[in-house]
């Protein structure tokens, strides 16, 4: 009988490993990959693998077996023994000189291009047909090395500022945003949708554990095909009670934003450089009020205002390009937005009700985060939503979180494909998504 103890088994080295022996534990280590390279030099062959993180040089002598030459293929699964040599021009300051090179799986067919280059030379919608093999390039396999960090430090963060992690329904019985844009389908003879976000829950659980955060997908129904729109997209969800006003949500999100940074510089740096991206300082952030921003960038680059109501993209970006030339800042808080265009949650802003508590964070010209203060107040709560055209009815659920007591709380949402692309400075969303949904993609 064969008994699962949870002790590992598989006593093949991995980089960091490898970097930590000392020089008696060099001699005949075993370690696996992916042959990423192949590079002859005559009398012998750089065999460059691909591991969990990062890639590995092996110097392979051509006196080995013919079955061992054979196994010599891009793509194919290898087992390697050898010693560990430091070598400084060598990836990772390290090589294994080859004594004995196993066949674990061979790769039936040739790759349709070279995926070894530094950068591919390949059209973003042909890229995204053949996404499978592209990411195994270095440069894109390191761009969602990134986005874990950027996960890892957002959760551990918020972990450490008491936050409960939270897993919300993604199948809802109505949209928390409203509008179009929401996804419709038959749900064993009831109508039902696809959760735009987890909206509804976080502010549920408030009175249960005051600070919540999700990390997860959401959907919308938007037939936008931009360079900015995705249909389906990892939303950053924090909620958090007994808040004095909305710049506590503000503080707490600059909080998060600076930890993340460093995280990402202190543990990720070989990805970082990979990509070569450029990771902000940041001391603070600044914030300016919706209708201020609308004039400045008006008199700055004399530019009418056309929507009174919300911000277009190319004010994103002057907006951006404004506080970046005066205030050295890549992000900016955009406040107090118009009614007109916040959800019915949104508070008023009691010294100007044609204005919310709410902002917008812009990074490098775009918009990546949409918070703000949340009405706790039942007969308040009611009453805004009737003046949005609402019927109260259809909120039963979400209206015993007013009905039964709720501290004044608030939170956000940031798109995590958003962040991640002007962090690495891409034009195109859908290159900061592993496998994205648009309005024409189902696959892969």
């Amino acid at each position: 009988m064969i008994k699962a103890t949870g002790e590992r088994t598989i006593k093949d080295l991995c980089i960091s490993e490898l970097l930590k022996l000392n020089d008696d534990e060099k001699k005949n280590i075993t370690t696996h990959g992916t042959i990423y390279n192949i590079r002859d030099m005559g009398d012998f062959v750089f065999i460059i693998l691909r591991k969990v993180n990062g890639l590995i040089q092996c110097v392979y002598d051509k006196t080995g077996s013919e079955e061992e030459k054979l196994a010599l293929k891009e793509e194919n699964a290898v087992r390697i023994t050898g010693d560990v040599y430091d070598e400084p021009r060598a990836v990772n300051g390290i090589e294994i000189r080859v004594k004995e090179l196993t066949l674990i799986s061979c790769a039936k067919n040739d790759l349709p291009f070279s995926i070894n280059k530094k950068r591919l030379n390949i059209a973003l919608e042909n890229e995204m047909a053949i996404r499978p093999v592209v990411l195994r390039n270095e440069h894109r396999r390191s761009i969602f090395k990134l986005q874990e960090g950027i996960v890892r430090g957002f959760r551990k963060y918020l972990e450490m500022n008491d936050f409960t992690e939270i897993f919300t329904p993604k199948i809802v019985s109505a949209g928390a945003e409203g509008g179009a844009n929401i996804f419709k389908l038959e749900y064993f003879g009831k109508k039902a949708f696809l959760a735009q976000s987890p909206q509804f829950y976080k502010q549920m659980l408030i009175p249960i554990y005051e600070r919540v955060f999700e990390i997860g997908p959401v959907f919308r129904a938007e037939k936008h095909d931009t360079a900015r729109h995705l249909n389906e997209y990892i939303s950053v969800d924090f909620e958090m009670g007994f808040i004095n006003d909305f710049y506590d949500i503000i503080n707490m999100e600059t909080g998060m934003l600076k930890y993340t940074l460093n995280y990402l510089k202190d543990n990720y740096e070989p990805f970082i450089e990979k990509i070569n991206a450029q990771i902000p300082e940041i001391t603070e952030i600044p914030c300016v009020k919706f209708r201020d921003a609308k004039e400045m960038i008006s008199k700055k680059y004399n530019r009418k205002i056309k929507d009174p109501y919300d911000l277009e993209p190319e004010e994103e970006r002057l907006i951006s390009e404004l506080f970046k030339e005066e205030y050295g800042s890549e992000f900016v808080f955009v406040t107090h937005y118009p009614v007109k265009k916040r959800p019915f949650y949104a508070m008023d802003d009691p010294e100007n009700e044609k204005f919310t508590l709410s902002f917008d964070l812009l990074f490098r010209g775009m918009e990546i985060t949409t918070g703000g203060q949340r009405i706790h107040d039942y007969d308040t709560q009611v009453e805004k939503m009737k003046a949005k055209g609402l019927n109260p009815d259809d909120f039963t659920s979400y209206l015993m979180l007013h009905k039964h007591g709720c501290p004044p709380h608030g939170g956000l949402g940031m798109g995590l494909e958003r962040f991640l692309m002007k962090l690495i400075d891409e034009k195109n969303i859908r290159s900061a998504s592993m496998f994205p949904r648009d309005t024409l993609r189902l696959v892969p």
